[in-house]
């Protein structure tokens, strides 16, 4: 069974930084393409970051230099760097492993708040 924990989020001030992490239990992680969403209030859940399992990664234009995704197939585990942080970063955030491009698996999300 595939599980996926989120970990990291908070209340954060403008312009602070906070890394969260994505840890992946069963044995299909290194086979698994990683990605973060969010999703702001009375909004529609959007593409934050991905990485493919060659270490390629994406990023959404509201995010890129700011934001970096990595992946540590040792531990298991997707991390978001998010530096500089916006207000209108605030959401919750949630990972999700896809596998064989056809099966996505999510976390259950955790909050970032931004205050200004």
């Amino acid at each position: 069974q595939v599980q996926l924990v989120e970990s990291g989020g908070g209340l954060v001030q403008v312009g602070g930084s906070l890394r969260l992490s994505c840890v992946v239990s069963g044995s299909i992680f290194s086979a698994a393409a990683l990605a973060w969403y969010r999703q702001g209030p009375g909004k529609q859940r959007e593409l934050v970051a991905a990485i493919t399992t060659g270490g390629t990664t994406n990023y959404a234009d509201s995010v890129k230099g700011r934001f970096t995704i990595s992946r540590d197939n040792a531990k298991n585990t997707a991390y978001l760097q998010m530096n500089v942080l916006k207000p209108e970063d605030t959401a919750v955030y949630y990972c999700k492993a896809t596998l064989w491009v056809r099966y996505d698996y999510w976390g259950q999300g955790t909050q970032v708040t931004v205050s200004s």
